[in-house]
């Protein structure tokens, strides 16, 4: 066989693979095989996913930057402390990954589905309670975060819109964290899409306005967000109950059990805790910047808002990891999921490093842009710049926390996230931004500084093997 037919035939098969990825219409058995094509089949609909999710952010931070600087930080503000709602469902969509996965990975899809139904119903009972506490409390909540009286007046409803519909959010993650589980990532992929189409078609209409529609500002990028989002959900469960794939769910699952009630707030609240941890840190770098007025805090949210949109593919990647992690443990093959990781951390370092290169050569134009305002363009590129060096321990960072959350062990990213956040990345932020470099550079450093703490701690972690041995 010549060269040339080989490199034609590894083509072929490459994208036979991309094709299978994305349709995700074969069942697949993750327990046995190739590791590499495992990892490929996952990461891609994944990272896709993922992907979706960070187009949210940019969208709304492009067309709301066209109003001005006090509605990208009110939007900032309101984001940093959603980042509190985003922590409760992500915790609860591991619990749902981690017991799915451990079903699929026994064969016991009845199970797997019981499991994912009973998540469902502890989260649209937990977001109601947030719902009314976020809109009741809006105003109080922007104040405590530093908005100004004329920021709280003018742009409130954004912030009670956001908490009002944060059902959508819980579900949108949730739901799709009992697809990854089931190895069904083309499902979770296709509701992101759908969402985010939905929300770049919204976005504008209702921000500016067409026609007999009235341009509603920031509000109306708060509304479009959530009908986006709400649609996503709309997708979600018509794949759940009316056109069902590997796991087959129906009403009476939705009975409360005790037990699976009890394994899922275990699981999830300290998966909770484990990004209200980080959530809360985000949201102490918010006040920070603050600080240092509207253009610095619209600079700082833009240059967060790329890096997540680049950040996320790695995110989508590592719960490649998590879905491996907990279907191979369940099948009672710790060893193939411990390489199952260390296959996905080579994949997500090459990743971040092509990442860092692209903010280094190409982050000044994207800026430009995103902000016309010239103070907002110059902290976003010292932002993307410093905190970008970091960007290769993140990636490893991310994928082992996820293959301890796919084990169902939420307790040892919990710990990392303790001590990378709070013993070093607020104590930092804060000593550097108030006392030496007394500028918002300090905090760009800090968030440097916790990524490498975070990264070294989580490997030797997970080197340790303890996570093999959780029982879910």
């Amino acid at each position: 066989m010549t060269e040339s037919t080989t490199s034609i035939n590894k083509t072929k098969r490459f994208f036979s693979l991309l094709k299978q990825a994305i349709n995700g219409k074969t069942e697949q058995d993750y327990t046995i095989g190739s590791i590499r094509k495992a990892v490929f089949l996952l990461a891609i609909p994944m990272i896709t996913e993922m992907i979706m999710e960070s187009v949210f952010a940019l969208v709304d931070i492009y067309f709301v930057g066209k109003i001005g600087n006090a509605a990208v930080a009110t939007l900032a503000l309101t984001e940093s402390v959603l980042s509190l709602v985003y922590s409760v469902a992500i915790g609860l969509s591991m619990a749902a990954t981690a017991l799915v996965a451990r079903r699929v990975g026994e064969k016991n899809l009845d199970g797997a589905a019981h499991a994912g139904m009973q998540t469902i119903l502890f989260s649209t009972v937990l977001s109601l309670i947030i719902s009314f506490t976020g809109v009741y409390f809006a105003g109080t909540i922007l104040h405590l975060m530093g908005a100004s009286d004329r920021m709280i007046a003018e742009n409130i409803a954004y912030t009670r819109i956001m908490f009002g519909g944060n059902i959508v959010i819980m579900l949108l993650f949730l739901i799709n964290g009992i697809f990854r589980g089931a190895g069904d990532a083309s499902i979770a992929m296709r509701s992101l899409i759908i969402a985010n189409v939905c929300n770049i078609i919204l976005c504008p209409v209702l921000i500016y306005g067409l026609g007999p529609i009235p341009a509603l500002g920031i509000k109306g990028a708060a509304i479009a967000t959530t009908t986006g989002r709400g649609i996503g959900v709309c997708y979600q469960m018509y794949r759940l109950f009316i056109r069902k794939g590997l796991l087959h769910f129906y009403a009476a699952q939705i009975r409360p059990h005790k037990e699976l009630l009890i394994q899922i707030v275990k699981i999830g609240s300290t998966g909770t805790i484990q990004f209200l941890v980080s959530s809360a840190s985000w949201i102490f770098l918010a006040r920070l910047m603050a600080g240092f007025g509207e253009g610095a805090m619209a600079g700082y949210q833009v240059a967060i808002r790329m890096l997540i949109f680049f950040l996320l593919p790695a995110w989508g990647l590592s719960n490649a990891a998590a879905t491996l992690t907990g279907q191979n443990l369940g099948a009672g093959k710790p060893e193939r999921a411990e390489q199952s990781v260390k296959t996905t951390a080579g994949y997500s370092v090459i990743y971040m490093v092509c990442v860092s290169l692209f903010f280094f050569l190409l982050g000044t134009p994207v800026v430009n842009f995103m902000n016309s305002d010239p103070q907002a363009r110059h902290f976003a590129i010292q932002a993307l710049q410093i905190i970008s060096l970091g960007y290769v321990f993140f990636g490893i960072e991310m994928v082992m926390m996820n293959a301890f959350n796919g084990a169902g062990d939420t307790q040892t990213p919990t710990l990392v996230n303790l001590i990378a956040f709070w013993l070093f990345q607020i104590p930092v932020a804060w000593v550097l931004s108030t006392h030496f470099i007394k500028e918002p550079r300090g905090v760009f450093y800090a968030v440097l500084i916790s990524q490498v703490v975070a990264a070294g701690l989580s490997y030797y972690l997970f080197k340790k093997g303890r996570w093999k041995r959780v029982k879910v």
